[in-house]
């Protein structure tokens, strides 16, 4: 679906990760693609892992983590793709498994049965990707046409510092 102004929609999945404060760098790489924008986190993301008035002000939307109330107005048009980005270790078994707890999740495992395409930036670390668990769900959103991007685990490297998470390798996904 499109705006009225004609624009695509686009969906941004945020996961409660610390790289999560630079969401608006993706926000910021759709907007210039001529995507509109709404922000949905997870409810432990809302809690204080990014800027939730920043990234209103940037994408014009109330950011939500909470399902609406029967009755009340979607706050957002369909989605044309969703990202769901940083995806975390508990994000990505619960979505695979089909668990539709909290509304990031229900988001998710809508857009499957709807087609919406979707692109996930895993950011998990590496002894939790090591588990049997995570590698099977990875290996289930493959079989659902879900495209990942590279793992970004956030480990620290020898000079100290993070490797740069691909924001925008999510919109090259698409």
């Amino acid at each position: 679906m499109t705006e009225p102004d004609g624009k695509p929609f686009l969906y941004v999945v945020v996961c409660a990760a610390g790289i999560a404060a630079d969401v608006g760098q993706l926000i910021a790489a759709a907007q210039q693609l001529d995507w509109e924008v709404g922000v949905i986190a997870t409810p432990v993301a809302a809690s204080g892992f990014f800027d939730i008035a920043a990234v209103e002000a940037q994408t014009g939307r109330p950011v939500r983590s909470a399902w609406r109330v029967p009755g009340d107005p979607r706050p957002f048009p369909a989605p044309v793709a969703v990202v769901v980005a940083p995806a975390t270790f508990n994000t990505i078994n619960k979505w695979a498994a089909g668990t539709a707890d909290t509304l990031a999740l229900g988001t998710l495992c809508e857009a499957y049965g709807l087609g919406v395409p979707t692109v996930v930036l895993p950011c998990v670390a590496d002894a939790l990707a090591a588990h049997p668990a995570y590698q099977e769900s990875l290996v289930r959103l493959r079989g659902m046409g879900v495209r990942l991007g590279d793992p970004y685990s956030g480990e620290v490297q020898l000079d100290g510092g993070r490797p740069e998470f691909g924001w925008e390798r999510a919109l090259d996904l698409l």
